[in-house]
Parts: C-alpha cells; sequence; structure tokens
C-alpha cells in the first residue's frame, strides 16, 4: 500500500537514524537525543506534535506560505517520532503495516476493534 516514491525515504531515513543512535552525542543531534534519552526524545514529539497543530490552525486559512510551514512542522513530528520509535528498537515498517490493515477499515470499525483487542 505504501508508496513506491516514498518507502525507500523512509528506509533511508531508519538506516542514517540507526547508524547515528550511537555516534557522539556532539557530533550528530540524532545522537544528542539518544544520549539524553526518552523523556527528551518524547518532550521533542511533543513540542513537534504542538507545533503542527499551531500551524495547521494557520494553514486553514491561510496562505502558501502557511501551508508549506505546515509540511515543514509536520516533517519535524514524523521525523522525531521515528527516532522515538529508533530509540525503542522499533522500526517504522510495523507502522506502516498497521496503517496498511486498516486501509479499507471504517474508522468507526477501527476505532471500536480497538476496544475488543
Amino acid at each position: 500500500m505504501t508508496d513506491a516514491n516514498q518507502a525507500p525515504v523512509l528506509d533511508a531515513l531508519a538506516d542514517v537514524l540507526k547508524q547515528r543512535r550511537h555516534a557522539q552525542p556532539e557530533e550528530s543531534y540524532v545522537a544528542s537525543l539518544h544520549h539524553k534519552g526518552l523523556n527528551k526524545i518524547l518532550e521533542k514529539v511533543g513540542e513537534e506534535a504542538t507545533e503542527t497543530l499551531l500551524a495547521a490552525k494557520d494553514a486553514e486559512h491561510g496562505d502558501e506560505q502557511a501551508r508549506q510551514a505546515l509540511i515543514a512542522e509536520t516533517a519535524d513530528l514524523w521525523f522525531h517520532s521515528l527516532v522515538m520509535l529508533s530509540h525503542l528498537d522499533l522500526d517504522h515498517q510495523p507502522v506502516l503495516d498497521e496503517l496498511a490493515r486498516r486501509f479499507g477499515i471504517s474508522g468507526h470499525d477501527e476505532k471500536a476493534s480497538r476496544s475488543q483487542r
């Protein structure tokens, strides 16, 4: 279900994140996040989520610049979410698999099925 042009970007990014996880903190932003621990990474995910929400509000009735800002903030959120997964020794592929599993299922039905698991 993934776009053939997008999956390689996520795969390449996952490889970079894996390599930088154990790099020296002063040499890599990703390594510095890992060195600071999960709480710092979660703080960044939360910060980026908030910035994405604010950018979305601006983009709703904004110009192209506001829409591009939303794209940039969403990229930051996704990036930091990938760092979080990496820190927990999880790969992005199960997330993509879960999205693919949900494809074609009503959102209401999918949400209801979570309470039955």
